[in-house]
């Protein structure tokens, strides 16, 4: 065969071949696609329409912390209890789980606030603070109510190598009342002394002094002190109406505390874990019932009367 046959010849082969290669693919990709996509995918955002819907919150006209009304006639303060409302009624896992907890530890707080003259509303700061979970900020400030180390002590947590009563319920709760108390003292008025639990009680009268104003809400203040009442507020709000928000739950999914009894402690104990399984329990369960406990031993050279939490 001549040369400039075999490469004419070469080429239509080639060419050919690069069809037939075109051809099926087009084929294959016509095949996968459905031909109605752009329906289906039409027809899929309609269903998600119809079904979840996105709506603005409706501001309630009687919003107010500790009995202190929310000025909402201040254009900035409706702005920022939008944002509040909007971001805690649609991050729903977190404000489920917050509904969650709520209903296992407030009936351990309110009654301590009752009896220290506290306002009820202040219940909710130690949700906002941790989440009624036992975390430790980066300034160091532990438990559900935040507490540094310093203020703790001062107050008469014992803190130390064995023991942190910032994470005892009811004594950090304690402390908070000593502290709020002392604010309310200074401020005669409970919003500010609740501001004063996240920017110190130095920090809000500094600002209120160089700023000539004696209201929370006409100040001027870092995000997170701003953000911090309105936040207490909304959430206050969408707890106490879950219905009103969207949320939806029965009794049984909401968290309990567990059945426990008091033993009383008044010597060393070398070994918690050895002590969990003489008492019929773990340690594991000593230490989430008692998270003030840090190690496993409990140093007691003083004989003092410490209670612990024992699954019944």
């Amino acid at each position: 065969m001549k040369r400039p046959v075999r490469i004419l010849l070469i080429a239509n082969i080639v060419l050919l071949s690069s069809f037939f290669i075109f051809a099926t693919k087009s084929s294959m990709t016509t095949s996968l696609v459905p031909t109605n996509s752009e329906d289906t995918i039409k027809e899929t955002v309609k269903n998600v329409g119809e079904f979840y819907q996105i709506k603005p919150v409706k501001i309630p006209n009687n919003l107010n912390f500790a009995g202190e009304r929310l000025p909402l006639e201040k254009w900035d303060v409706r702005e920022r209890i939008d944002r509040e409302l909007l971001v805690n009624t649609y991050w729903q896992s977190n404000t489920l789980l917050l509904f969650k907890r709520a209903h296992k530890y407030f009936p351990i707080i309110e009654p301590i606030l009752k009896k220290n003259g506290i306002p009820d509303d202040f219940k909710y700061l130690a949700l906002i603070e941790s989440g009624l979970r036992n975390v430790t900020s980066h300034a160091g400030a532990r438990g559900f109510w935040q507490i540094m180390k310093g203020t703790g002590k001062e107050n008469g947590l014992e803190i130390n190598d064995n023991v942190d009563e910032r994470y005892h319920v009811e004594k950090s709760t304690e402390v908070a009342c000593i502290y709020l108390n002392q604010a309310f003292k200074k401020f005669g008025n409970w919003t500010l002394a609740a501001a004063s639990y996240n920017a110190g009680r130095a920090g809000i009268a500094r600002r209120l002094k160089a700023q000539m104003v004696d209201d929370y809400y006409d100040l001027l203040l870092v995000e997170e002190t701003a953000r911090y009442m309105l936040r207490v507020i909304a959430v206050k709000e969408i707890i106490s109406h879950p219905n009103l928000y969207g949320f939806e739950f029965d009794q049984e999914d909401l968290y309990n505390l567990s059945n426990t009894r008091i033993v009383q402690v008044d010597t060393t104990i070398t070994n918690i874990a050895r002590f969990a399984k003489n008492m019929g329990t773990s340690y594991k369960e000593i230490r989430l019932l008692n998270p003030w406990l840090k190690q496993n031993k409990l140093d007691n050279a003083s004989r003092k009367k410490y209670y612990l939490s024992i699954p019944e």
